[in-house]
Formats: structure tokens, sequence, C-alpha cells
């Protein structure tokens, strides 16, 4: 059982977690949500399209301008209060690696922190322990936050990102995170080169088997667009394909640009896979 916020999820319960990004550089939408009112409306049409969790991220991953801590949490508190006011039962994710920030949103209503740079501030993982929120444990391959990889070399990539986000998973509940609210990311693109990030996804079933809850992020990335040789904005296609996968060896949760489409997607393998009855059966029974 998955556990996050007010909400509960069984193990065969897909999960959408729709990005709101509030920065003005973000690699997918250039800052469409940096301002207030657009990034409501983004919660707003997420929820309606079936999103369960909103992610707020105040610092873009990619290398850019200096963002201080004090800029990111300008970005993001007054942002999650303001969402927690209007959204009540939504599942709020802030994407940040420092403590500091993480104690700031969970004081005003955050229900998970999303660590996607593999713990590079252990003191992250306290402040869950603290607030009794849910944690994401990221493989990064020991990257620094917003570098990309160089010449990032593995003996075997599942086994490193294995040892590296169980060993963070079992660490957040010694100290005191609720078991049921932690959850392990292989970190696509991050640390990684695109045969990596291949390799981790075929090999999903892995992660799947350690019993931790898993989730996804691949929503438009890298390796997606350079194993299509796609721009940005052409690699919704290979994104869906890539959740189409990850869904079918067990993923549950899926950190997405696209909602709609992503929900389409993963009721679809779970209704091949039996786990959820089909909308409307009528077909040779009339």
């Amino acid at each position: 059982m998955l556990r996050l916020g007010r909400r509960e999820f069984e193990p065969h319960e897909p999960v959408i977690m729709a990005i709101v990004n509030r920065t003005p550089d973000s690699f997918y939408d250039q800052g469409a949500t940096f301002r207030d009112e657009p990034a409501l409306a983004r919660v707003e049409q997420a929820v309606a399209d079936g999103a369960a969790i909103i992610d707020v991220g105040g610092v873009k991953a990619g290398p850019g301008e200096e963002v201080t801590a004090e800029e990111e949490v300008r970005r993001t508190v007054g942002f999650v209060a303001e969402v927690r006011r209007r959204f009540p039962d939504v599942i709020i994710s802030v994407d940040t690696w420092r403590a500091e920030v993480g104690a700031a949103v969970c004081e005003v209503g955050a229900d998970l922190l999303n660590d996607a740079w593999g713990g590079v501030d252990p003191g992250l993982a306290e402040v869950a322990a603290r607030y009794g929120v849910g944690l994401v444990c990221t493989h990064a391959g020991g990257a620094e936050p917003r570098t990309r990889p160089h010449r990032v070399r593995y003996d075997d990539v599942m086994a490193d990102i294995l040892d590296v986000t169980v060993g963070l998973a079992e660490r957040a509940v010694e100290l005191g995170v609720p078991r049921e609210s932690v959850l392990i990311d292989p970190g696509h693109d991050f640390g990684k080169n695109t045969r990596h990030s291949l390799e981790a996804t075929r090999r999903l079933d892995e992660m799947v088997a350690t019993g931790w809850p898993v989730l996804v992020s691949l929503s438009n990335k890298d390796f997606v667009g350079e194993t299509l040789d796609k721009p940005v904005k052409e690699r919704v296609v290979g994104t869906l394909a890539t959740t189409a996968v990850s869904a079918w060896l067990g993923a549950q949760v899926y950190r997405v640009h696209e909602v709609a489409e992503t929900r389409q997607v993963l009721d679809m393998v779970a209704a091949i896979a039996g786990w959820r009855e089909p909308a409307v059966a009528r077909r040779g029974l009339a």
C-alpha cells in the first residue's frame, strides 16, 4: 500500500504526478507556469485530467542561472500554500534537493519531497521524517545538482541504481519516514547517458521486485529525444511508449507533462494486464 497525503493506493493502481514548474526557464514549457494564475490553472486542469499528485519545482534541473535557496523558497512556498487551500485533497509534492526548502514547503502543507538528486543533501530525508511526509529516493549517479553527465560509466547500471535507491529508502525509514510513503526512482537522464536510461527502463522490473513503489520521470526527456532523434516538442509519442513499457513492468507513479494522454496509456495497460475492467464492454454482446 502506497500512502501519500490523504490518499492510499493499491499496488497495481497507477498514479499520475503532474509537473508544475515555477521557473522562468524550464526546458519544456519555457516558463509557462512561472506566474501564479497560469500555474494554478495548470493544477486545476491536471487534477481534472486525472493527476493525483502535483509536483512543484522551483529550480530547473539543467544548468542555468543560479537559484539560491531563498529564491527557491520564494517561488514555491506561497504557491504550495495556495494549492493546499484550493485543492485540499490533492497530494502536493515539491521537487527539491535542499533540506531548508523542504522544511519550508512542509510547513505550508506539502505531502511529498521529490529528491531528484539522490540525497546530495542528507538533511532532506531528516526533514521528511520530522514532518511525516513522503520521500522520493532517486539515483543520480553521484552527480551534483544541475550538472549534465559527461562520459559516465557503470559496470552494471541497474545494480548501481538498486544499491543507491534502496540504500536511500532504508535510511529514510530508519530516520522515521513512513515506510508506506517512500518511493524509489531510477533517475532517467540524471547521471546517465541515453543507453543507461534505456537499460534502466528495460530492467525496471528489478526495481519493482525490491518491494518499494517505483516512480518514473520520463516525460519528454533527452533519452527519448536521442533515441528517436526528436526535439523537445516532438517527444510525446516516445514518452508514452516508454510509459506503457514501464507500466507493464510494474512502475506505479508517473511524473508527466501530458496528464490526459498518460491516463489513457495507463488505463489501457492496466486493462490488458487484467487489473482494470474496460470502461465500456458492448462489442459482441448486443
